[in-house]
């Protein structure tokens, strides 16, 4: 009674309009600020947020039988975080009248404070994303929204998103982390990207093509190939390679240190036949 005696005295004082910023960044989790929790219909428990539900419900202290996601759809009741009335799925509260989040969506059942994230509902993906409608369009074949600076340019991957990271194996359409687009049109997180490179790996871990220009890295091959002489008895074997940039396969001869693709001049090419193993892990010693 005392949250509601002050909240009336404070309402009367300021008026019905300040009740948008009644509260207001005082509640949420880590993962959003909003002014209610949702009740999760998979197992009638209260949570900050779905995120806050599926890090409980899947951590390695609970049954791995007993692990699930919160079908954030279902979502039907929510409780206002200043009077903990619970409710159908709104974005003013029914007894107090507070807004529980300045963003909100009924598709969704999302709530959300802070709109500097310019959110907004795609009908197509079914969520809402993050970043303002004007800046995304949605690739129909990819499945997900795309910034506007690649809608004449990116490649097309049926379901880009709709699969795990290949590095950390988060499911990627919804993730919360900034993802990045190879040019190959495959899909990672961008922290695994960066990650991959401070490992110095430059192909994309599905396609294995190359995701950043290669030149400077094939020229030094070009000179350590023809500084690095082969003994007579490979100077004329042949081999076969496919490479991975241009999906070329070529007859070569046979090097120890890489083999060049004979259309595209890459040097990320792979053995088919012919020889021992193939010798792409020299390209990461020559970019040391």
């Amino acid at each position: 009674m005392m949250v509601e005696s002050g909240m009336e005295a404070w309402i009367s004082t300021n008026g019905e309009k300040s009740l948008i910023d009644l509260g207001y960044g005082s509640f949420g989790c880590s993962h959003y600020r909003r002014r209610c929790k949702i009740r999760a219909p998979c197992c009638n428990e209260i949570f900050d947020c779905r995120h806050c539900h599926n890090e409980a419900k899947n951590s390695l202290d609970v049954d791995p039988r007993l692990r699930h996601d919160i079908p954030r759809h279902d979502i039907e009741k929510v409780i206002c975080s200043l009077c903990d009335t619970e409710q159908d799925v709104q974005q003013r509260c029914i007894q107090c009248g507070v807004c529980m989040g300045k963003y909100f969506c009924s598709k969704c059942k999302f709530f959300d404070d802070d709109v500097s994230k310019k959110q907004y509902h795609c009908n197509e993906c079914g969520i809402c994303r993050v970043g303002g409608e004007e800046n995304f369009f949605h690739c129909k074949k990819c499945g997900c929204c795309y910034s506007k600076l690649m809608e004449n340019s990116h490649s097309c991957v049926e379901k880009a998103m709709h699969h795990n990271c290949p590095v950390c194996f988060e499911f990627l359409f919804d993730t919360m982390s900034d993802i990045s687009v190879l040019p190959c049109g495959h899909t990672i997180h961008l922290e695994c990207v960066k990650e991959m490179e401070q490992r110095l790996q430059y192909t994309c871990p599905v396609c294995s093509k190359s995701y950043c220009d290669m030149s400077s890295v094939w020229e030094k091959l070009d000179h350590e190939v023809a500084s690095t002489p082969m003994p007579q008895m490979y100077l004329h074997k042949m081999v076969w390679i496919l490479c991975n940039d241009c999906s070329e396969i070529s007859e070569v001869n046979y090097h120890i240190v890489a083999h060049k693709c004979v259309k595209c001049k890459s040097y990320n090419t792979r053995l088919t036949q012919g020889g021992p193993s193939s010798c792409s892990p020299r390209i990461a010693q020559i970019v040391r």
